[in-house]
């Protein structure tokens, strides 16, 4: 277990460094979005969570509690982060290769393992898929500094296999069965406190999308003129795109045979990335076009269902296709490519009703409030979970093309504001049977 537990901290470690070196201190330092904090703040924010919870949560003395205001993300807004005496880039990497000799150190003297934190290893697996959750959040950023993004280069990132899509996808649906399920989960090692407990859960019948909404469904909701139409908005959405003055996903512009989208900086044909799933849109932009569709957003209950249930053999998978760990041709995870895979190229990720890529290229949002399962105890802290419920988040599940492998399953669950589309949002519709 102890190898598994380092080489995992190691393989995080290198994926965050690898992900900043391209860019030079200036870039680090500045904050390219209010939406998003300085790349430097990221870097040592991981750094004083490790110290927080693999050393001093574990009995030793590590870096020390000095750094802990700075870096603590309810006492500082992103907005006002550049403002505070942060450490520079060479002094981050410091302090976060300081830490890791600490953790380290614990780690070999580990004892106790009646410890809640120290159960099935839970504080390290945590912490490493909290800095794979930075990672992706940096990634993000690095999205929102257009060329200059584009400049430096996306480190780390693979050349995945080409992709040949079938020569004609055409959206589908797949009918889920009424029936109870398992929600949640009580045994997965890996898992947060929002997933726990577990529940039975019964669902009527509903249709789901077989595949995620793609760039060239979305364009017709865009050419019929959806942002312009109150119709198919919800008030506060209507606000939102008004205010916003939104007339498609982040990143696109252009009109007709001269659309395009946005790519680290990049610009890309829309045409060109046709069939990839629609990512960047907020909450309000799924919602209206699933209205316009007329259709809806899934429950987050439908989707765990659609995605894990297996009505054969009763009993929940722990991702689509099974309990094995994903790979490229079921699931497009781990940064292997800079955004989705296109629609129809997973059908080894199925799930048991057919519902394919639920897993990776895309977080999808559902119709649901961020809240606790019956039973929720927030552990091992309020603030990673229950200080956002009820409060206007909406739940978000699946992964995007840029979530690390451990830090996604069918019972993980993401959330955010419903005005936010600069994080790898998309999302499918449903509709009841």
């Amino acid at each position: 277990m102890t190898g598994v537990l380092v080489a995992e901290l190691e393989r995080v470690r290198q994926r965050t460094l690898d992900l900043l070196d391209p860019f030079d201190d200036t870039q680090l330092r500045a904050q390219h979005s209010p939406l998003m904090s300085p790349l430097v703040w990221d870097l040592a924010h991981v750094g004083n969570f490790e110290d927080q919870w693999l050393v001093r949560a574990l009995g030793g003395t590590g870096v020390g509690p000095h750094h802990d205001d700075l870096y603590d993300a309810f006492r500082h807004p992103r907005p006002d982060r550049p403002a505070l005496p942060l450490l520079g880039p060479a002094e981050a990497r410091r302090y976060l290769a300081e830490v890791r000799d600490g953790a380290l150190e614990r780690l070999a003297a580990r004892t106790g393992d009646d410890d809640p934190l120290l159960i099935d290893a839970f504080v390290h697996r945590m912490v490493v898929q909290h800095e794979h959750q930075h990672d992706e959040t940096m990634l993000a950023t690095i999205a929102l500094m257009g060329p200059a993004g584009a400049a430096g280069g996306i480190g780390g990132i693979a050349t995945a296999p080409v992709e040949t899509p079938p020569p004609a996808v055409r959206p589908r649906q797949v009918l889920v069965p009424a029936g109870s399920f398992s929600m949640g989960t009580d045994l997965d090692p890996w898992a947060y406190d929002n997933e726990r407990p577990s529940r039975t859960v019964d669902v009527d019948a509903f249709w789901i999308d077989a595949t995620p909404v793609s760039n060239q469904a979305y364009l017709e909701f865009v050419e019929a003129g959806g942002y312009d139409d109150p119709r198919w908005w919800s008030e506060a959405g209507w606000a939102w795109c008004r205010a916003e003055g939104a007339v498609s996903p982040l990143f696109w512009s252009g009109r007709g045979s001269d659309r395009t989208v946005e790519r680290f900086g990049r610009p890309l044909d829309l045409a060109a990335v046709a069939l990839q799933p629609v990512q960047h849109v907020s909450w309000y932009e799924a919602d209206a076009y699933a209205r316009w569709a007329g259709r809806r957003l899934p429950t987050e209950a439908e989707w765990e269902k659609a995605a894990s249930w297996d009505p054969a053999l009763g009993r929940k998978r722990r991702y689509p296709w099974g309990d094995d760990d994903p790979n490229d041709l079921r699931a497009n995870l781990g940064q292997r490519r800079d955004g989705p895979a296109d629609v129809g190229t997973k059908p080894a990720g199925a799930s048991p009703y057919g519902a394919e890529q639920m897993v990776g290229d895309v977080w999808e949002w559902t119709s649901s409030d961020f809240t606790g399962h019956p039973g929720f105890r927030a552990f091992p802290y309020a603030e990673y979970s229950e200080v956002f419920f009820g409060d206007g988040h909406k739940v978000l599940r699946g992964g995007s093309w840029a979530t690390d492998p451990v830090a996604v399953r069918c019972t993980f669950r993401n959330w955010d504001l419903p005005v936010r589309r600069q994080i790898f949002s998309g999302f499918r519709c449903a509709a009841d049977a």
